[in-house]
């Protein structure tokens, strides 16, 4: 594959973008993005007994990538502010809903 992958813009609502906060995303935010991701890729919520062990599996292994994604990600950026960027999505989702 030679040529350059385009992907999309936007990406799962419900997964929180996770780099470059202070203080830095914690190990239950990145768990629950990494949940978020498997369940959107598998297209269920609550696996069946039978798949169940490998749901989980995915869910750790994700886990791990991202926190050592994270981990190496360098920005000469200034952190993010939390309470700034939460006040910015409800902000976002009041005029994405007013429109509704």
């Amino acid at each position: 594959m030679g040529a350059a992958r385009a992907y999309p813009r936007t990406m799962c609502r419900n997964i929180r973008s996770l780099n470059n906060f202070e203080p830095p995303a914690t190990s239950d935010e990145v768990q629950a993005a990494a949940l978020q991701y498997v369940r959107k890729v598998s297209g269920t919520t609550k696996p069946s007994q039978t798949n169940q062990a490998a749901f989980d599996e995915a869910v750790h292994e994700i886990a791990h990538i991202t926190q050592h994604l994270l981990d190496a990600l360098v920005t000469s950026a200034p952190p993010k502010d939390r309470d700034e960027e939460a006040a910015k999505a409800r902000a976002r989702a009041a005029k994405r809903f007013a429109n509704a």
